[in-house]
């Protein structure tokens, strides 16, 4: 994977934690928690889509339409997923305490 599509994807995972923080206001963890674990569920997801064969374009290096929109949509929803796993096992833990 190029620089590039390792950018937009952890953007997207930014963007996607925010998102899911907004629409699931339990499960957030802030703005600045809710970006940090964004921008890895982005990277994670983004590595994952490509391990799948949903990336291959962006792991060749191609900068086109296709590659970006897999890389937005994969950054996104893995940022977003990873946020709702850590708030939902943050308010599991507090319950506890």
């Amino acid at each position: 994977m190029d620089f590039t599509g390792l950018a937009v994807q952890l953007v997207s995972g930014a963007v996607g934690g925010n998102a899911a923080g907004a629409a699931l206001k339990k499960l957030s963890l802030g703005t600045v928690g809710n970006s940090i674990v964004g921008i890895l569920g982005g990277g994670l997801g983004g590595q994952i889509l490509g391990m799948l064969g949903m990336g291959a374009g962006a792991a060749a290096g191609s900068l086109d339409a296709g590659s970006i929109i897999s890389s937005v949509a994969g950054g996104g929803a893995g940022g977003a997923v990873l946020l709702a796993i850590v708030g939902a096992v943050r308010q599991m833990m507090s319950k506890k305490s």
